[in-house]
């Protein structure tokens, strides 16, 4: 049997070198073009997340959800750290704080015109994780979870995920929103709506995520 493998091998290697793969007849329209067509919008790789590939987004959205819930499972019979590390010297806070800033005013454009620029939801969410997290570590651990309980962050992260799932089967049925006009600030039909729902979702991640490894591991 083991010979049959490695015939079977070297067949297939041989196929691969000398056999040539037959010509695809397409159309003579770039590809690009044809997404940013049927999308509405000018940024085809939103496009393609948001439409073309809006089964993947809803698994990899759902994998992230996932992933907080393991980690807080993983990490809640663990004792908490009793020390915490973060900034204490001035010029340090003062430049993280500043990176908060520039991050989450970064988060806030990608979120509403990514599907517009280069950008989208996902990197929206990173870069408001990212500000969450320099605030965090120049901020004592008590403060950045009452913030996170008084706004009800949990809450707005599950809320967030099931809208975008809702949304996104309704699209998937064939229901669209009007396209508008193209490069409009509202345009795309669904797109905008789910850029901003990922770009909530994957920051308020970022924060539990960032509030459990401070509280059992003392550090980001």
């Amino acid at each position: 049997m083991k010979w049959l493998y490695i015939v079977a091998g070297i067949a297939l290697f041989g196929k691969f070198l000398f056999i040539a793969n037959p010509a695809l007849d397409l159309p003579d329209i770039s590809i690009v073009e044809a997404v940013v067509q049927d999308s509405g919008i000018p940024n085809a790789v939103s496009g393609i997340i948001f439409r073309n590939r809006l089964y993947d987004t809803i698994f990899e959205v759902v994998v992230f959800t996932i992933a907080i819930m393991g980690a807080n499972f993983l990490l809640a019979n663990e004792k908490p750290s009793s020390t915490v590390y973060n900034f204490t010297d001035q010029p340090s806070i003062v430049l993280a704080r500043l990176g908060a800033t520039i991050a989450a005013l970064v988060s806030i454009e990608l979120g509403i015109r990514g599907h517009l620029s280069p950008g989208g939801g996902f990197a929206a969410g990173v870069a408001g994780g990212t500000a969450i997290g320099l605030v965090a570590i120049t901020s004592s651990p008590e403060w950045m979870q009452g913030i996170y309980q008084r706004w009800q962050a949990a809450t707005w992260e599950k809320i967030s995920v099931l809208v975008f799932i809702v949304l996104a089967v309704i699209n998937l049925s064939g229901v669209e929103l009007p396209h508008g006009e193209m490069g409009a600030l509202i345009s795309g039909g669904f797109i905008p709506l789910f850029n901003l729902l990922v770009a909530v979702k994957v920051a308020l991640g970022s924060w539990a995520v960032i509030l459990i490894f401070i509280r059992y591991r003392g550090l980001l």
